[in-house]
């Protein structure tokens, strides 16, 4: 294996990146490897599933979070290392990687148990959402290789071998945006998985326009939208200046709580309001609830438990968001576990465009403005924090219909914040002006 064939097979599995690592005398199969001092590894490495460990008698406070990961050997098989895992310590914090040889008899053992210098671990992920892994030693033509380059980007202990170029695009991407801002008004349309483009005229749809005009198909996983950029739309009266503009982060429904147990339906009729619209047999659930303070509409309070405002860390792998009654019942709640999932990996880059709506008798449309902000780098804690000052709120749209006949429910669990506290969420963050 050397690195234009690595290169090669890496490419064909749609792999954008390379991340290298020495790896230390500890990092071994017994000690696992330490991959960071932070959550920020989840933007570069997808996860299936995460879940809270609490601490035991032999147990530290942790989260396990699985990977789809895969062995490269030296001839360029790959081979499944099913029970391979990252484990999340919240009170260092930081991140380790272990069960990657666990019944794979495949997998290369004797460098991973080794406490050998010089060895070189490469990771890389797939177009679907696969990691896949190769490892050296120091004498091998794969780490002399390495050793040649200089001026590697880096991402925390990582260096990166760039396949596809991030630099082209970002200009890609700026590029697509100056032609959608150019178009003016465009019908607003949703793109189905087959491709196939159909109008779309709910209140919402400006998100899917602007998604289709860029050939975004509809995916079943975390991923970002468009050449590994998420893309935010938000609504915009004036594309000069905003700031004051309300975007959604994004909208988890509630993992715990008396709304998981007992259904949206039984949520509704035991915390929700009869609609103020005077809208019959209708009840709703709505409101802005920033944690600490209760809305007197539905008598809830948003907590945030398991958090340090003053250390900056997450102190439970239990921690969570939730609505809490004056009981002290649990309305509904979001586990950290759940948002971590979702958040660092599809938020890390991510491009926040303003739109405006038009609507007459036939045609809903919408247009693009110019002024782009770009966000780059994320962690977690800082969504945590913004939590924690009120900036992110949970704003709910959640309503049941028919609710003495035949009852329909609808269900919108949203979590929101004003564009003027977005750099706030992002390590940098640029303003970009396209019709420049």
């Amino acid at each position: 294996m050397n690195l234009n064939n690595l290169k090669s097979l890496l490419s064909a599995n749609g792999c954008k990146n390379i991340y290298l690592k020495k790896l230390s005398p500890n990092d071994n199969s017994k000690n696992q490897v330490y991959l960071g001092g932070g959550f920020d590894i989840l933007n570069i490495f997808p996860i299936s599933d995460i879940i809270s460990v609490p601490k035991g008698k032999w147990i530290r406070d942790r989260f396990t979070a699985t990977i789809r990961f895969s062995w490269i050997t030296d001839d360029g098989r790959l081979v499944q290392a099913d029970h391979s895992q990252f484990i999340l310590y919240p009170k260092y914090p930081e991140v380790r990687f272990s069960g990657f040889l666990r019944n794979c008899p495949d997998a290369p053992s004797e460098l991973m148990k080794s406490r050998e210098e010089g060895r070189i671990l490469f990771l890389a992920v797939t177009a679907d959402g696969r990691v896949l892994g190769h490892v050296v030693d120091g004498t091998s033509e794969l780490a002399g290789e390495f050793l040649t380059l200089s001026n590697l980007p880096t991402h925390g202990l990582f260096s990166i071998i760039e396949i596809e170029n991030r630099t082209e695009n970002r200009l890609r991407l700026l590029s697509e945006m100056h032609r959608i801002h150019n178009l003016g008004w465009i019908d607003s349309v949703r793109l189905k998985s087959t491709g196939e483009l159909i109008p779309c005229n709910s209140p919402n749809c400006g998100g899917y326009t602007l998604e289709a005009e860029l050939g975004v198909l509809p995916n079943g996983f975390s991923e970002p939208d468009y050449l590994g950029w998420e893309i935010k739309q938000f609504s915009a009266r004036n594309f000069e200046r905003f700031g004051g503009e309300v975007l959604t982060l994004m909208t988890p429904e509630p993992t715990h709580g008396y709304y998981k147990i007992s259904g949206v339906e039984a949520f509704v009729r035991k915390y929700g309001y009869t609609d103020k619209k005077g809208r019959e047999d209708r009840l709703n659930f709505g409101g802005n609830y920033r944690v600490g303070k209760e809305r007197s509409t539905t008598d809830l309070r948003l907590m945030l438990t398991g958090f340090d405002s003053e250390t900056k860390k997450i102190t439970s792998s239990e921690g969570r968001i939730g609505l809490v009654d004056e009981s002290g019942n649990e309305a509904a709640s979001w586990s950290f576990a759940s948002l971590l999932k979702h958040w660092n990996r599809k938020h890390n880059l991510a491009c926040y465009v303003p739109s405006q709506k038009r609507k007459d008798a036939l045609q809903q449309q919408y247009r693009y403005g110019n002024n782009l902000i770009l966000g780059t780098g994320t962690d977690f804690i800082l969504f945590l924090e913004q939590m924690n000052l009120g900036h992110i709120y949970y704003d709910p749209g959640i309503k049941l219909e028919n609710a003495s006949t035949h009852p329909t429910t609808k269900r919108r669990s949203q979590f929101r914040m004003t564009s003027c506290y977005l750099p706030e969420l992002y390590y940098s963050h640029e303003f970009v002006d396209i019709s420049k």
